[in-house]
Protein backbone atom coordinates (compact mmCIF):
# COMPACT_ATOMS: atom_id res chain seq x y z
CA UNK A 1 0.00 0.00 0.00
CA UNK A 2 2.82 2.39 1.38
CA UNK A 3 4.76 1.78 -1.89
CA UNK A 4 1.60 1.83 -4.40
CA UNK A 5 1.41 5.58 -2.87
CA UNK A 6 4.94 6.19 -3.24
CA UNK A 7 4.56 5.35 -7.14
CA UNK A 8 1.28 7.47 -7.74
CA UNK A 9 3.27 10.97 -5.71
CA UNK A 10 6.23 9.76 -7.83
CA UNK A 11 4.57 10.00 -10.93
CA UNK A 12 2.97 12.93 -10.21
CA UNK A 13 5.76 14.50 -9.84
CA UNK A 14 7.01 13.46 -13.40
CA UNK A 15 4.14 14.57 -14.83
CA UNK A 16 3.47 17.47 -13.62
CA UNK A 17 6.71 18.93 -14.00
CA UNK A 18 6.24 19.98 -18.05
CA UNK A 19 3.25 21.41 -17.00
CA UNK A 20 4.93 23.50 -14.01
CA UNK A 21 7.42 25.08 -16.47
CA UNK A 22 4.68 25.86 -19.05
CA UNK A 23 2.35 27.49 -16.25
CA UNK A 24 5.08 29.38 -15.40
CA UNK A 25 5.49 30.70 -18.48
CA UNK A 26 1.71 32.03 -18.67
CA UNK A 27 1.95 33.32 -15.25
CA UNK A 28 5.12 35.73 -16.09
CA UNK A 29 3.12 36.78 -19.97
CA UNK A 30 -0.27 37.36 -18.23
CA UNK A 31 0.75 39.19 -15.42
CA UNK A 32 2.03 41.38 -17.47
CA UNK A 33 -0.97 41.84 -19.59
CA UNK A 34 -0.31 40.01 -22.66
CA UNK A 35 -2.54 36.64 -23.18
CA UNK A 36 -0.36 33.48 -24.32
CA UNK A 37 -2.48 30.91 -25.74
CA UNK A 38 0.30 29.85 -27.61
CA UNK A 39 1.60 28.37 -25.05
CA UNK A 40 0.94 24.63 -26.35
CA UNK A 41 2.65 25.62 -29.77
CA UNK A 42 5.44 26.38 -27.81
CA UNK A 43 5.90 23.49 -25.89
CA UNK A 44 5.82 22.05 -28.96
CA UNK A 45 9.08 23.89 -30.39
CA UNK A 46 10.82 22.86 -27.34
CA UNK A 47 10.06 19.44 -27.56
CA UNK A 48 11.50 19.21 -30.82
CA UNK A 49 14.49 21.31 -30.30
CA UNK A 50 15.46 19.33 -26.85
CA UNK A 51 15.24 15.74 -28.51
CA UNK A 52 17.00 17.45 -31.70
CA UNK A 53 19.61 18.52 -29.94
CA UNK A 54 20.01 15.28 -27.12
CA UNK A 55 20.47 13.25 -30.19
CA UNK A 56 22.97 15.14 -31.72
CA UNK A 57 24.87 15.95 -28.97
CA UNK A 58 24.92 13.81 -26.36
CA UNK A 59 24.25 16.97 -24.30
CA UNK A 60 21.04 17.45 -22.23
CA UNK A 61 21.94 19.83 -20.50
CA UNK A 62 22.90 21.80 -23.90
CA UNK A 63 19.36 20.36 -25.37
CA UNK A 64 17.41 22.06 -22.73
CA UNK A 65 18.97 25.78 -23.19
CA UNK A 66 18.55 25.03 -26.32
CA UNK A 67 14.84 24.01 -26.26
CA UNK A 68 14.40 27.38 -24.48
CA UNK A 69 15.83 29.62 -26.24
CA UNK A 70 14.14 28.50 -29.63
CA UNK A 71 10.95 28.51 -27.82
CA UNK A 72 11.76 32.13 -26.92
CA UNK A 73 12.06 33.03 -30.35
CA UNK A 74 8.82 31.58 -31.59
CA UNK A 75 7.52 33.58 -28.33
CA UNK A 76 9.07 36.47 -29.90
CA UNK A 77 6.66 36.57 -33.15
CA UNK A 78 3.81 36.46 -30.38
CA UNK A 79 5.61 39.80 -28.69
CA UNK A 80 5.64 41.44 -31.81
CA UNK A 81 2.83 40.89 -33.04
CA UNK A 82 0.94 41.22 -29.69
CA UNK A 83 3.10 44.47 -28.27
CA UNK A 84 4.35 46.49 -31.21
CA UNK A 85 1.52 45.73 -33.62
CA UNK A 86 -1.56 45.79 -30.92
CA UNK A 87 -2.57 42.70 -33.05
CA UNK A 88 -5.26 40.33 -31.13
CA UNK A 89 -3.75 38.25 -28.64
CA UNK A 90 -6.18 35.56 -28.63
CA UNK A 91 -5.94 35.39 -32.51
CA UNK A 92 -1.74 35.71 -32.83
CA UNK A 93 -1.46 32.93 -29.85
CA UNK A 94 -3.63 30.14 -31.93
CA UNK A 95 -1.14 31.37 -35.00
CA UNK A 96 1.59 30.31 -32.75
CA UNK A 97 0.01 27.04 -31.56
CA UNK A 98 -0.56 26.32 -35.03
CA UNK A 99 2.95 27.40 -36.03
CA UNK A 100 5.05 25.53 -33.35
CA UNK A 101 3.80 22.18 -34.66
CA UNK A 102 4.65 23.08 -38.30
CA UNK A 103 8.07 24.09 -38.29
CA UNK A 104 8.72 21.14 -35.80
CA UNK A 105 7.55 19.04 -38.50
CA UNK A 106 8.90 20.80 -41.25
CA UNK A 107 12.22 20.64 -39.51
CA UNK A 108 11.78 16.78 -38.28
CA UNK A 109 11.42 15.65 -42.15
CA UNK A 110 14.87 17.98 -42.62
CA UNK A 111 16.44 16.29 -40.32
CA UNK A 112 15.29 13.02 -39.83
CA UNK A 113 14.83 11.92 -43.42
CA UNK A 114 10.81 12.61 -43.91
CA UNK A 115 10.10 11.04 -40.68
CA UNK A 116 7.49 13.13 -38.19
CA UNK A 117 9.57 11.96 -35.28
CA UNK A 118 13.00 12.17 -34.17
CA UNK A 119 15.57 9.06 -33.90
CA UNK A 120 15.89 7.90 -30.12
CA UNK A 121 18.58 9.72 -27.60
CA UNK A 122 21.40 7.54 -27.03
CA UNK A 123 21.80 6.37 -23.87
CA UNK A 124 23.40 9.07 -21.73
CA UNK A 125 21.67 11.95 -23.67
CA UNK A 126 18.36 12.22 -21.62
CA UNK A 127 18.22 13.87 -18.54
CA UNK A 128 19.94 12.96 -15.50
CA UNK A 129 18.97 11.61 -12.19
CA UNK A 130 20.87 13.72 -9.30
CA UNK A 131 19.83 11.00 -6.95
CA UNK A 132 20.12 7.65 -8.51
CA UNK A 133 23.70 6.91 -8.02
CA UNK A 134 23.67 7.93 -4.55
CA UNK A 135 20.55 5.84 -3.71
CA UNK A 136 22.41 2.97 -5.07
CA UNK A 137 25.48 3.79 -3.10
CA UNK A 138 23.35 3.93 0.06
CA UNK A 139 21.81 1.05 -0.52
CA UNK A 140 24.75 -0.97 -0.88
CA UNK A 141 26.58 0.56 2.12
CA UNK A 142 24.43 0.99 4.57
CA UNK A 143 22.86 -2.65 6.72
CA UNK A 144 19.39 -3.67 7.97
CA UNK A 145 16.56 -1.46 7.31
CA UNK A 146 18.38 1.61 6.28
CA UNK A 147 19.77 0.26 3.27
CA UNK A 148 16.63 -1.41 2.30
CA UNK A 149 15.07 2.25 2.51
CA UNK A 150 16.95 3.20 -0.35
CA UNK A 151 16.67 -0.03 -2.51
CA UNK A 152 14.87 -0.34 -5.92
CA UNK A 153 11.14 0.44 -6.22
CA UNK A 154 11.45 1.65 -2.20
CA UNK A 155 9.58 4.00 -1.17
CA UNK A 156 12.15 7.29 -1.14
CA UNK A 157 13.45 5.76 -4.42
CA UNK A 158 9.87 5.81 -6.06
CA UNK A 159 8.99 9.34 -4.71
CA UNK A 160 12.56 11.45 -5.04
CA UNK A 161 14.34 9.41 -7.57
CA UNK A 162 13.48 11.51 -10.28
CA UNK A 163 14.99 13.41 -13.59
CA UNK A 164 16.72 17.01 -12.54
CA UNK A 165 13.77 18.54 -14.83
CA UNK A 166 11.50 18.27 -11.26
CA UNK A 167 14.29 19.68 -8.91
CA UNK A 168 14.35 22.40 -11.50
CA UNK A 169 11.13 22.81 -11.79
CA UNK A 170 10.40 23.37 -7.78
CA UNK A 171 13.03 25.48 -7.56
CA UNK A 172 11.75 27.40 -10.75
CA UNK A 173 8.25 28.32 -8.95
CA UNK A 174 10.30 29.88 -5.73
CA UNK A 175 12.86 31.93 -8.16
CA UNK A 176 9.34 33.06 -10.07
CA UNK A 177 7.54 34.19 -7.34
CA UNK A 178 10.78 35.89 -5.60
CA UNK A 179 10.93 37.78 -8.92
CA UNK A 180 7.18 38.87 -9.29
CA UNK A 181 6.58 39.48 -5.10
CA UNK A 182 10.27 40.52 -3.82
CA UNK A 183 12.49 42.36 -6.36
CA UNK A 184 11.69 45.80 -8.45
CA UNK A 185 11.44 44.01 -11.52
CA UNK A 186 8.35 41.94 -10.50
CA UNK A 187 6.74 45.48 -8.83
CA UNK A 188 7.25 46.94 -12.55
CA UNK A 189 6.03 43.67 -13.90
CA UNK A 190 2.75 43.55 -12.13
CA UNK A 191 2.54 47.18 -12.56
CA UNK A 192 2.27 46.91 -16.57
CA UNK A 193 -0.34 44.15 -16.37
CA UNK A 194 -2.59 45.91 -13.90
CA UNK A 195 -2.37 49.97 -14.94
CA UNK A 196 0.22 50.07 -17.93
CA UNK A 197 -0.37 53.89 -18.43
CA UNK A 198 -0.15 54.42 -14.54
CA UNK A 199 3.28 52.48 -15.10
CA UNK A 200 4.39 54.69 -18.32
CA UNK A 201 4.17 57.64 -15.91
CA UNK A 202 6.21 56.51 -13.76
CA UNK A 203 9.40 56.22 -16.37
CA UNK A 204 8.22 52.21 -16.81
CA UNK A 205 8.87 51.00 -20.44
CA UNK A 206 5.95 48.84 -21.02
CA UNK A 207 7.11 47.66 -24.18
CA UNK A 208 9.99 46.52 -22.94
CA UNK A 209 8.57 44.72 -20.05
CA UNK A 210 5.92 42.87 -21.99
CA UNK A 211 8.72 41.82 -24.14
CA UNK A 212 10.82 40.22 -21.79
CA UNK A 213 7.60 38.76 -20.52
CA UNK A 214 6.26 37.32 -23.42
CA UNK A 215 9.87 35.52 -24.09
CA UNK A 216 10.29 34.54 -20.76
CA UNK A 217 6.95 32.40 -20.86
CA UNK A 218 8.18 31.37 -24.31
CA UNK A 219 11.61 30.31 -22.97
CA UNK A 220 9.74 28.15 -19.48
CA UNK A 221 7.25 26.76 -22.08
CA UNK A 222 10.18 25.43 -24.17
CA UNK A 223 11.57 24.40 -20.56
CA UNK A 224 8.54 21.86 -20.17
CA UNK A 225 8.57 21.10 -24.22
CA UNK A 226 12.05 19.43 -23.11
CA UNK A 227 11.04 18.06 -20.14
CA UNK A 228 8.65 16.08 -21.93
CA UNK A 229 11.13 14.98 -24.91
CA UNK A 230 14.69 14.47 -23.37
CA UNK A 231 13.10 13.79 -19.37
CA UNK A 232 10.09 11.77 -19.58
CA UNK A 233 10.24 9.86 -23.02
CA UNK A 234 13.72 10.21 -24.92
CA UNK A 235 12.52 11.30 -28.56
CA UNK A 236 10.20 13.72 -30.08
CA UNK A 237 6.39 12.70 -31.86
CA UNK A 238 3.94 14.66 -33.68
CA UNK A 239 1.71 13.82 -30.94
CA UNK A 240 4.20 13.95 -27.77
CA UNK A 241 2.96 17.34 -26.09
CA UNK A 242 -1.15 16.39 -27.21
CA UNK A 243 -3.04 19.15 -25.18
CA UNK A 244 -0.16 19.75 -22.25
CA UNK A 245 0.18 23.70 -23.41
CA UNK A 246 -4.07 23.56 -22.98
CA UNK A 247 -3.63 22.06 -19.48
CA UNK A 248 -0.88 24.26 -18.57
CA UNK A 249 -2.82 27.04 -19.13
CA UNK A 250 -5.85 25.75 -17.55
CA UNK A 251 -3.64 25.25 -14.28
CA UNK A 252 -2.38 28.66 -14.58
CA UNK A 253 -5.91 30.18 -14.37
CA UNK A 254 -6.63 27.66 -11.93
CA UNK A 255 -3.89 28.97 -9.65
CA UNK A 256 -5.18 32.45 -9.80
CA UNK A 257 -2.28 33.88 -11.91
CA UNK A 258 0.56 33.02 -9.14
CA UNK A 259 3.25 30.50 -10.07
CA UNK A 260 2.65 28.93 -6.18
CA UNK A 261 -1.18 28.10 -7.10
CA UNK A 262 -0.17 27.25 -10.32
CA UNK A 263 2.28 24.52 -9.56
CA UNK A 264 -0.29 23.05 -7.01
CA UNK A 265 -2.71 23.19 -10.13
CA UNK A 266 0.00 21.13 -12.27
CA UNK A 267 0.13 18.73 -9.64
CA UNK A 268 -3.43 18.34 -9.09
CA UNK A 269 -3.46 17.29 -13.21
CA UNK A 270 -0.31 15.72 -12.56
CA UNK A 271 -2.33 13.00 -9.85
CA UNK A 272 -4.35 12.63 -12.62
CA UNK A 273 -2.36 11.58 -15.23
CA UNK A 274 -0.70 9.47 -12.35
CA UNK A 275 -3.60 7.67 -11.49
CA UNK A 276 -3.87 6.61 -15.67
CA UNK A 277 -0.44 4.87 -15.34
CA UNK A 278 -1.08 3.60 -11.92
CA UNK A 279 -4.68 1.86 -12.90
CA UNK A 280 -3.40 1.32 -16.24
CA UNK A 281 -0.99 -1.29 -14.93
CA UNK A 282 -1.47 -5.20 -15.40
CA UNK A 283 -0.90 -5.45 -11.38
CA UNK A 284 -3.50 -2.65 -10.33
CA UNK A 285 -5.83 -4.15 -7.61
CA UNK A 286 -8.91 -1.77 -9.89
CA UNK A 287 -9.18 -2.64 -13.66
CA UNK A 288 -10.57 0.13 -15.22
CA UNK A 289 -10.94 0.54 -18.53
CA UNK A 290 -7.84 2.19 -20.26
CA UNK A 291 -10.29 4.84 -22.82
CA UNK A 292 -12.22 5.96 -19.66
CA UNK A 293 -8.43 6.59 -17.75
CA UNK A 294 -7.28 8.53 -20.60
CA UNK A 295 -9.97 11.08 -20.38
CA UNK A 296 -9.53 11.92 -16.84
CA UNK A 297 -6.69 14.92 -17.15
CA UNK A 298 -9.07 16.55 -19.88
CA UNK A 299 -12.12 15.97 -18.15
CA UNK A 300 -10.17 17.87 -15.17
CA UNK A 301 -9.23 20.78 -17.15
CA UNK A 302 -13.17 20.98 -18.22
CA UNK A 303 -14.19 21.17 -14.98
CA UNK A 304 -11.53 23.71 -13.96
CA UNK A 305 -12.58 26.00 -17.48
CA UNK A 306 -16.46 26.31 -16.94
CA UNK A 307 -15.03 27.34 -13.36
CA UNK A 308 -16.77 24.72 -11.03
CA UNK A 309 -13.86 24.62 -9.06
CA UNK A 310 -13.48 28.19 -8.53
CA UNK A 311 -13.48 31.43 -9.98
CA UNK A 312 -10.47 34.06 -10.10
CA UNK A 313 -9.58 37.11 -10.77
CA UNK A 314 -7.50 38.09 -13.77
CA UNK A 315 -4.74 41.09 -13.93
CA UNK A 316 -6.55 44.36 -15.22
CA UNK A 317 -4.98 45.39 -18.36
CA UNK A 318 -4.66 41.09 -19.49
CA UNK A 319 -5.33 41.17 -23.34
CA UNK A 320 -5.48 44.96 -22.99
CA UNK A 321 -2.95 46.52 -26.16
CA UNK A 322 -1.07 49.55 -24.64
CA UNK A 323 -0.33 52.26 -27.02
CA UNK A 324 2.06 55.15 -25.19
CA UNK A 325 -0.08 58.46 -25.70
CA UNK A 326 2.05 60.78 -28.83
CA UNK A 327 1.50 64.13 -26.67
Amino acid sequence: MLESLAFIIGTTLMYSTPLIFTALGGVISENSGVINIGLEGMMTMGAFVGATVAYFTGNPWLAFLAAGLAAALLALLHAVASVTYSANQVVSGIAINFLGPGIALFLSRMFFDGATMTKPIPLGGTMPRPFHNLFIWLSENLSGTAGRMFESNSVIDLIFDQDATVFIALISVFAVWFVLYKTKIGLRIRAVGEHPKSADTLGINVTKIRYFCVMASGMFAGFGGAALSIAIVANFRQTLVSGHGFIALAAMIFGKWKPQGAMWACMLFGAANALVVFFGRAASPIQISQQLLSMLPYILTLIVLTGIVGRANAPKALGVPYEKDSN
